[in-house]
């Protein structure tokens, strides 16, 4: 008896789409968990559970035959272009000339807040060298320094864009406490890319790097006077194009697509684009492109070590990523002589980590610098980080609504 026909690609694919945002809106909608786990955290737990670990191990011909090469790449494609345009939007929401009248608060607030966690991160990461095998851990292509560093900064991120989320459903988006968070995620967010940078210099493609960067600079000077130019309608296109061209010069100098993305986005003034666009923009991507990314994330995370392993190497993560978060923000507020609990909420509120630091860690896994076992602890540390924070924060917001009005 012959077997029957495959389905057509298009079919699979449209079948995969049907998955991604159904299941995942199914669970947060019927069980009422945008409390403690937002629709983006959902969506990413349910794209570690329909990966190969999760489904593929469980339900191997189902799998295989949903998620045939074919539609992995089609899929690729999407989460591709849609975490550009996530951190291209991550990079316009810089306000540095706010972070600039602030500057003395500012610059020790995001210090600190992204140097203790950085410290304790690294240490964590040293930990797991230690106590387990370093191939288990560091890529094919890293070396320790770069595993170290790496780790250390995933632990120090602070996810932009999420946080907005997060202020948005708190309701201090647009209060002083807001404008205050973004402007040492802010700061923080410049950090981060810059020492991914680091990571990923290549002195076998120093000349190729050292090129990009000296025609972005001149780029950045034309296209800052085109798009300021030209009608409001078309600069989305010109940015867009522009957000292209950085991802592919940057790939090609052997950074990666990612900090082109972010650079494309930090060049730009976010007034030329309007704010309230911008968040509808960042909404639009999230709704309708990013569910698509977090599958392709769970496709990357294995079992491989045991989970075990992973869940140990997750919780010292997690509890590095705290701490020195809190301990941070808290030294900040001793030395600008803050408020009683309000380092307290700005520390909880600063280490919500989901979409950036998977990002960052995917960067680092593309670039061969950890393993996939490595990547996977990080994403149920950056998964349990975000899930904490409005749990925490919002009893505490209540009996701390003044702070709301506090400009720095």
């Amino acid at each position: 008896m012959s077997a029957a026909p495959a389905l057509p690609v298009t079919e699979l694919f449209l079948l995969a789409l049907i998955i991604i945002f159904a299941l995942p809106w199914l669970v947060w909608r019927l069980f009422k968990t945008d409390y403690w786990a937002p629709l983006v955290v959902v969506q990413i737990v349910a794209g570690i559970l329909l990966g190969p670990g999760v489904l593929g191990a469980t339900f191997p011909t189902y799998y295989q035959f949903v998620f045939a090469p074919p539609v992995i790449a089609a899929l690729n494609g999407i989460a591709w272009w849609a975490v550009m345009l996530f951190v291209f939007v991550a990079g316009l929401e810089l306000d540095l000339e706010e972070a600039w009248k602030w500057r003395s608060e500012t610059v020790v607030t995001s210090g600190l807040a992204l140097g203790a966690p950085l410290l304790l991160g690294a240490g964590a990461a040293w930990l797991m060298l230690k106590l387990g095998d370093p191939a288990a851990w560091i890529g094919a292509r890293g070396v320790t320094w770069q595993f170290v560093l790496g780790i250390g900064m995933a632990c120090a991120v602070t996810a932009l864009p999420i946080l907005i989320l997060l202020m948005q459903k708190l309701e201090i988006l647009r209060t002083a406490l807001g404008q205050r968070l973004l402007r040492y995620a802010s700061l923080d967010d410049i950090m981060i890319w810059g020492v991914l940078a680091l990571i990923l210099l290549d002195w076998g493609r120093i000349g190729r790097q050292g090129a990009f960067l000296v025609g972005f600079g001149v780029a950045v000077v034309l296209v800052r006077k085109l798009i300021a130019a030209i009608p409001q309608q078309d600069r989305w296109y010109v940015g867009l194009i522009w957000l292209a061209a950085c991802g592919y010069f940057a790939d090609w100098s052997g950074l990666h697509y990612m900090v082109g993305a972010f650079l494309a986005g930090a060049a730009l003034d976010a007034r030329w684009f309007g704010i309230e666009n911008i968040d509808r923009f960042r909404d639009t991507v999230l709704l309708a492109f990013m569910p698509v990314f977090f599958l392709s994330t769970g496709l990357r995370t294995s079992w491989d070590m045991g989970g075990t392993a992973a869940f140990a190497a997750a919780a010292l993560l997690l509890a590095a990523m705290i701490i020195g978060k809190l301990a941070g923000v808290a030294l900040a507020g001793r030395l600008l002589k803050w408020s009683k609990g309000e380092a307290w909420i700005i520390g909880w509120l600063l280490q919500t980590k989901a979409l950036i630091m998977i990002i960052f860690v995917n960067v680092l896994l593309d670039k061969g610098i950890i393993t996939s076992g490595a990547f996977t602890a990080l994403l149920m540390a950056a998964i349990g980080s975000t899930m904490l924070t409005v749990p925490v924060v919002a009893p505490a917001l209540k009996k701390l609504e003044r702070l709301k009005a506090k400009a720095g």
